[in-house]
């Protein structure tokens, strides 16, 4: 087999299993984004994500994670729902409406990289989903996926944004896509519709500000300063995704684990403000609700009441 039919079964692999788009570009050090994660960083904008601090030169070499790294193959797949939540509702995002992504996107990737070892022979490499130190959305961008946007999410012409990004980093050496055009032109949908003003600059997001940071990642009480500017979200929010024009072109995805719990759909602000644990376990669970806990969301709901 040549590089070109390596590249050419990857990617029809890709397809057969429910991937959105695939795109592969070779690995190396993200010189671009080095000076940009470090002023990130300077400025304190993951707030309390202290793990963003760990494994720099990691997060930006992927060399240094997968011994012989070639290529970073990156994947999309789609979690946009057919249906959204009852409008009387606290809202949450809609990444989390099915199964934790982590575990169906593992198991896809576990599947994935056997499929490649057993057509193609001796290949090695790792899987990431968004829980290890790579630039997800640097890395798909590189392999001409999608361009990143003021919003700092990967959009595509296409589908819009609402993908989960993962990666496969193997030994191989295969053909190299490129990167895209931007095509958020004077558009700043984005900026102007985040209550929290977490998008500081075009391209620039203040991750401490975010109401996905102040509703998952923090720990401790959310700041009384931000009441009254969460607009109903109690996990996560979707609105700079929600206003972006692309994704008038989101199309429903097709993977059942990511389908909601219909009790999930059908649930107003009374059913979550009397929500009980035994309940919230029913609803959640495998979901990446149980990430904020019952505790957590239970916290986040009395603070949007």
């Amino acid at each position: 087999m040549s590089k070109t039919k390596h590249t050419e079964y990857i990617k029809s692999e890709a397809k057969r299993l429910g991937f959105l788009a695939c795109g592969i570009s070779k690995a190396g050090f993200l010189e671009q984004d080095a000076p940009r994660l470090e002023d990130w960083l300077k400025n304190n904008s993951h707030g309390q994500m202290s793990y963003m601090e760990n494994n720099f030169d990691k997060r930006l070499n992927p060399t240094l994670l997968v011994d012989d790294a070639k290529s970073v193959v990156s994947l999309l797949l789609n979690y946009y729902p057919e249906q959204c939540q009852n409008l009387d509702s606290y809202k949450i995002s809609k990444y989390a409406y099915g199964q934790d992504y982590h575990s169906v996107i593992k198991d896809k990737l576990k599947e994935f990289l056997f499929s490649i070892q057993s057509t193609i022979g001796e290949v090695s490499g790792r899987a990431f989903v968004d829980s290890a130190p790579v630039l997800d959305k640097a890395w798909a961008a590189k392999s001409g996926l999608g361009w990143i946007g003021k919003n700092s999410n990967l959009l595509t012409q296409k589908v819009g944004s609402f993908y989960f990004i993962a990666e496969l980093i193997i030994d191989l050496e295969l053909d190299y896509d490129h990167a895209t055009t931007d095509h958020c032109g004077s558009c700043t949908a984005c900026l102007d519709a985040c209550p929290t003003e977490a998008i500081v600059a075009p391209y620039v997001v203040d991750g401490s500000k975010c109401i996905s940071y102040f509703t998952i990642e923090l720990k401790e009480n959310i700041p009384q300063e931000m009441k009254g500017k969460f607009d109903d979200w109690a996990f996560g929010c979707d609105i700079c995704q929600d206003v972006c024009p692309w994704n008038k072109f989101s199309k429903p995805n097709n993977e059942p684990l990511f389908n909601p719990n219909p009790d999930l759909l059908a649930m107003s602000k009374k059913d979550w403000e009397e929500i009980t644990e035994e309940t919230f376990k029913a609803v959640f669970k495998n979901s990446p609700l149980k990430r904020s806990k019952f505790l957590g969301i239970k916290r986040n709901i009395d603070f949007l009441k």
